[in-house]
């Protein structure tokens, strides 16, 4: 069962719910609707919540691609990967004798 239920917002209260109802993919109505069910109990919309913070989180973690600078250009060449094997064995050797 549901109900139609009008409110009257502030100007500033409506925006705000429309951008976050833009940032979900949802229409105003349905954030507003799903806010609420969420927050009394209902888990029926929970997903539309979700999906803007995990969005959220997978940006922060892309922020951090490409943060890290050796100091020298790395690649996939086969020598410079054995040479880096090479010294990481020799070193943990001497250290056990």
């Amino acid at each position: 069962m549901s109900r139609v239920l009008s409110l009257e917002l502030s100007d500033e209260a409506y925006a705000a719910l429309q951008q976050q109802a833009e940032v979900a993919g949802v229409s105003l109505a349905e954030w507003v609707a799903t806010s609420l069910e969420q927050q009394y109990g209902s888990v029926r919309y929970k997903k539309l919540q979700i999906e803007p913070e995990k969005e959220a989180a997978r940006q922060r973690f892309r922020s951090h691609a490409g943060a890290v600078n050796l100091g020298y250009a790395t690649g996939a060449d086969n020598e410079s990967i054995d040479a880096d094997l090479a010294r990481a064995y020799s070193n943990n050797h001497q250290e056990m004798t």
